[in-house]
C-alpha cells in the first residue's frame, strides 16, 4: 500500500500501488465537494493528467478548470475535439489553432477544395463535436520512442509535428489518440471527452473561434470580447511568418541548425523597427493636422510587454521626424506607499488604478497642453514616496508629450483631454509561433519568462517569487488594462519569433532554482519543458537597442 495526502483538504488516505489519480479522487471527493469538475492533477507539484498512475508516497492536488494548470488541460482536450470533428466532417482538410483572441482561441480552417468557410459548415463541425462529448469517447496516451512517433507523423504527413520531434532531442514521445484520430500535445489531458461540458464555437472573420470556460467559474463560458485590432494585427504577423516560412518552432530550429540564427534575429528586428517607423510618421502626420493635431501619445501595454524600451525606440524615430518628444512614465504618479490600495492577501496593490494619483495626473497634463510649465514628481521606490525633484516640463510649438505606463489608455487619467489630441498605442509581446499546428504558445508564457529572467538579473526577486506573483498580475491586467486595448490607435506587436531561442539560454538555470517541494515548481516545470522544444542561442546578436534588451541585459538605453 502506498500513502497519497490530498493537499487540497491535508487528509493522507492508503491505496494499492498502480492506483490512478481518478480512482484516488473518487475517495476524497465527497469530503472536498470541489465548486467545478476536477479535469486534473499535480503529483509532487508536477502536472499530470487523471489517469496517471502512482506507485509510491505522494503529494496530489486535484484541479479544475479554474486553475492556471487545470485550464489548459482542458483547452488541450477540447481542440482534439474539434480536430477530429474537423478530420471526420472534411477529411483532407487542415486545422491551424493559431492564438487567443476574444477569450477564446481562434482556428484557421482550411477545407481540402479550399472552398470558404460557411456557417453551415460551422454548425456541422459543432454538432460532430457534441457527438464525441455526448459519446464520451477515451483520449488514449501512448509513448513511443521519438523514432517511431516521427514514423507515425510522416505517413500522417504532420510535417509540423516531424519538424517539432526532429529538432526536440528527445529520446521518447507521447502522442495521443481519440477514436482513430491520432496528434500530439506537449501537457496531459482529461481521461475522456464527456468531461468538456463547457465550450461553444463560432464563425469568426474568416475562420473559427473555439470558446472556453471562463477562468473564474468553468461552468459557463469565458464572456466574448470583440477583437478586430487585436485580429488584424495577428494576422500580420501571421503573413509575415508565411513569407519568411517559419510557423513553428520546428521551422525556426531548423533555421538555426542551417545557421541562420543572424538572419532571424536582423529580419525580426528590421520588421519591428520599420512597424515603429511607421508609427512615428503617423503621428508626425498627426501633429501637423490643421484641424485636430495630436500632443499626446500615450502608451500603454502588460507586464513585460516591452513598452519602456518601446517608448525609448519611439521617442528616437520621432526626433528623425523632427519632433521633439517629452515623456514620462505614470509611475511617477504612483500614491504614497502608505495609501497603495491592498489585494486580499494583504499585500501592495500597484496594477491598480486607485494606486495612481489621477487627479494630480490630469491636472499636470490639462496644464502642459495649455502651453504651462509643469513640475512632475518622480516617485521613489525605495522610500515608497513621491518626490519633487525640479523636473520641469513645457511643451514648445514642435513638442510632443509621450505618457508610457500600463493605465496610460484608462480614460480615467485623460477624461479632460480631447479624444483628437491624444494618439494612443497599445503593446504586447503577442506570440504568434507555434510548436506545431495545433500546440499554440500562450502570450502570458512569453511575457513570464522575460519578467523572470528581469527580476533575476536585477536582483528583485526569484524565479519562485516571480511565479508567485504571476496570478495576480495576470488578474490586474484583465481588470485594468486589456479592456482597454482595443481602443488603441494602433497596435506594436513586440515578440519575436526567435526570441525563445534566445530565452532558453538565460531562463533554463534560473528555473532550475526554483525548489521542487513549492507550489511555483509545478509552473517552472512546465515552462523547462516548453522552452526545451527550442534549439538554444546566444543574444550576442540581438542589437543592443532590442526590445529582447530590457530583459536580458545589454541595452544601450537607461532605464
Amino acid at each position: 500500500m502506498l500513502q497519497i495526502r490530498c493537499k487540497n483538504n491535508n487528509v493522507t488516505k492508503s491505496f494499492p500501488e498502480g492506483t490512478s489519480l481518478l480512482d484516488a479522487y473518487r475517495e476524497f471527493a465527497d469530503e472536498l465537494q470541489m465548486p467545478f469538475p476536477v479535469v486534473s492533477a499535480k503529483v509532487n507539484n508536477a502536472s499530470q493528467g487523471l489517469k496517471f498512475r502512482l506507485y509510491q508516497n505522494r503529494d496530489v492536488e486535484f484541479l479544475d478548470a479554474c486553475t492556471g494548470s487545470g485550464h489548459r488541460v482542458y483547452v488541450r482536450s477540447l481542440c482534439f475535439v474539434l480536430y477530429k470533428a474537423t478530420c471526420d466532417v472534411f477529411p483532407g482538410s487542415k486545422l491551424f489553432i493559431e492564438h487567443p483572441l476574444s477569450r477564446g482561441y481562434y482556428c484557421n480552417f482550411k477545407k481540402r477544395e479550399a472552398d470558404p468557410l460557411t456557417d453551415e459548415d460551422v454548425q456541422r463541425i459543432r454538432q460532430r463535436m457534441q457527438e464525441i462529448i455526448q459519446q464520451d469517447e477515451p483520449f488514449h496516451r501512448f509513448e513511443a520512442t521519438t523514432e517511431e512517433a516521427l514514423r507515425i507523423f510522416r505517413e500522417r504527413g504532420f510535417a509540423d509535428k516531424v519538424k517539432l520531434l526532429e529538432t526536440s532531442g528527445q529520446s521518447y514521445s507521447d502522442y495521443y489518440m481519440l477514436g482513430d484520430t491520432v496528434d500530439y500535445y506537449y501537457g496531459p489531458l482529461v481521461p475522456s471527452a464527456g468531461y468538456l461540458k463547457v465550450w461553444g464555437l463560432e464563425h469568426y472573420q474568416d475562420g473559427l473561434l473555439l470558446r472556453v470556460p471562463d477562468r473564474y467559474n468553468a461552468n459557463r463560458l469565458a464572456p466574448k470580447m470583440d477583437q478586430p485590432k487585436t485580429y488584424a494585427m495577428f494576422a500580420e504577423k501571421v503573413h509575415w511568418d508565411i513569407i519568411m516560412r517559419h510557423s513553428n518552432a520546428g521551422d525556426v530550429n531548423k533555421a538555426i541548425l542551417k545557421g541562420h540564427a543572424s538572419e532571424l534575429i536582423q529580419v525580426s528586428e528590421a520588421l519591428q523597427e520599420k512597424k515603429i517607423v511607421k508609427i512615428a510618421e503617423e503621428i508626425d502626420a498627426r501633429f501637423h493636422d490643421p484641424e485636430h493635431p495630436i500632443r499626446l501619445v500615450l502608451i500603454t501595454g502588460p507586464s513585460s510587454s516591452g513598452k519602456t524600451t518601446f517608448c525609448k525606440r519611439l521617442c528616437i524615430q520621432l526626433l528623425a521626424c523632427g519632433l521633439r518628444p517629452l515623456s514620462f512614465s505614470t509611475d511617477d504618479y504612483f500614491v504614497n506607499r502608505v495609501d497603495t490600495p491592498l489585494l486580499p492577501d494583504g499585500s501592495y496593490d500597484f496594477d491598480n488604478i486607485k494606486a495612481v494619483d489621477c487627479d494630480l495626473l490630469e491636472d499636470h497634463l490639462t496644464r502642459l497642453m495649455a502651453g504651462e510649465r509643469v513640475e512632475v514628481p518622480e516617485y521613489n521606490f525605495t522610500t515608497g514616496k513621491r518626490e519633487n525633484n525640479g523636473k520641469r516640463l513645457k511643451l514648445q510649438n514642435d513638442s510632443v508629450l509621450i505618457i508610457e505606463g500600463i493605465h496610460a489608455l484608462n480614460p480615467m487619467l485623460t477624461e479632460r483631454i480631447p479624444d483628437a489630441m491624444k494618439f494612443k498605442i497599445f503593446v504586447s509581446a503577442l506570440t504568434n509561433i507555434s510548436l506545431d499546428d495545433h500546440n499554440w504558445i500562450p502570450t502570458q508564457d512569453n511575457r513570464l519568462l522575460r519578467r523572470i529572467i528581469r527580476d533575476y538579473n536585477k536582483g528583485a526577486f526569484s524565479a519562485q517569487e516571480t511565479i508567485s506573483h504571476w496570478k495576480n498580475v495576470c488578474d490586474a491586467e484583465e481588470k485594468w488594462i486589456l479592456p482597454f486595448q482595443e481602443n488603441a490607435d494602433v497596435m506594436f506587436n513586440s515578440a519575436l519569433n526567435i526570441e525563445f531561442a534566445v530565452l532558453r539560454t538565460h531562463a533554463e538555470i534560473i528555473l532550475a532554482s526554483v525548489p521542487r517541494n513549492c507550489p511555483e515548481y509545478s509552473e517552472a516545470h512546465r515552462l523547462v519543458k516548453f522552452i526545451h522544444y527550442f534549439i538554444p542561442i546566444s543574444d550576442k546578436e540581438i542589437p543592443p537597442t532590442s526590445i529582447m534588451r530590457e530583459f536580458v541585459g545589454g541595452s544601450v538605453f537607461k532605464y
